[in-house]
């Protein structure tokens, strides 16, 4: 029986992550976890709610009203994302949300808060976590990491791709502004920034399509899987 492993994979907006994590998770019988929509799911219920995420306080009470589960959904083969009991899965992904996500997810309460929830939800073995600061905050021992980067002209087509698919028009220049935008809020911020884990190895998804990015991703891991088994005996 093969051994199972944590896979962190990590980068910038627009990379590949979530569809790359989410095909590695099925082609593995692993566990996928949607780190970005639970941050997306909190900036939806502080603007909602008119929250003043400038007050702590108001942030910590906000926090302790927010409810995020996953369910499979039969229709799309995916996981939605609900708040408090409602699908927002189609709300969270619109550009309003896109916009604010950044200046909210690097919020000390809000990082907190969220790695917590990540860490027992993937306290067991056979997980797939995409997100900024997956193998560096949340699982810094992962068996696997992988940090995914691509020019923002690509990453921005796609972006938009993804939105017309949803009947959202957004025009290029908009989707490029919000990335670079996203980008430095994502790297600059003092709490858990958006960096390269020293042991992760780097995936440029500019020249490659999602097969051979999850190709590279499956490859590794059963290699490391195999390697950590070995080494248990």
């Amino acid at each position: 029986m093969e051994h199972k492993i944590v896979i962190a994979i990590d980068g910038y907006s627009g990379c590949g992550k979530s569809t790359t994590a989410k095909i590695v998770a099925k082609t593995l019988g692993y566990l996928y976890i949607d780190s970005g929509a639970m941050y997306r799911t909190v900036t939806l219920y502080f603007l909602e709610n008119e929250v003043d995420y400038t007050q702590t306080q108001e942030v910590l009470k906000a926090l302790s009203h927010i409810n995020i589960h996953f369910d499979y959904n039969p229709d799309t083969n995916k996981n939605d994302t609900y708040l408090n009991g409602k699908n927002v899965e189609s709300e969270i992904r619109k550009m309003y949300i896109s916009d604010n996500v950044s200046t909210i997810s690097k919020i000390p309460e809000v990082r907190k808060a969220m790695v917590k929830f990540q860490k027992n939800i993937g306290a067991q073995k056979g997980v797939v976590m995409d997100g900024r600061d997956i193998g560096t905050q949340v699982f810094p021992d992962a068996e696997l990491k992988i940090f995914m980067t691509a020019d923002v002209f690509v990453r921005a087509q796609r972006r938009q791709m993804e939105l017309l698919a949803k009947g959202e028009e957004t025009p290029l220049q908009d989707i490029i502004d919000n990335l670079q935008k996203r980008d430095h809020i994502d790297t600059t911020r003092a709490e858990s920034p958006l960096r390269k884990a020293d042991d992760a190895f780097l995936l440029d998804s500019t020249y490659i399509d999602i097969e051979e990015q999850t190709n590279f991703v499956i490859k590794l891991a059963k290699e490391v899987a195999k390697s950590v088994m070995v080494n248990d005996k």
